[in-house]
């Protein structure tokens, strides 16, 4: 670690905060946008799991609590 410090330390802050870090988009953009697409495709998912769980759950509370008048405040 030390050598990348000493490497880096000659150098301008422009190249340290600009073009480092724009090299590394460019080479690993790919890479980036796969795993945050990934991510987000799995969030969007699990909203949409919760979402028709949820959906239902308000289905089945409606109907069952509509057709049976005598069920005990223990249930579901």
């Amino acid at each position: 670690m030390d050598g990348v410090r000493q490497i880096f330390a000659g150098m301008p802050g422009w190249v340290k905060w600009v073009a480092v870090p724009l090299l590394a988009l460019l080479v690993f953009g790919g890479v980036i946008t796969t795993v945050l697409g990934w991510i987000i495709s799995l969030l969007f998912k699990v909203l949409i799991f919760v979402a028709l769980v949820g959906g239902l759950i308000f289905v089945v509370r409606k109907f069952s609590g509509a057709g049976s008048s005598k069920s005990s405040g223990n249930e579901w």
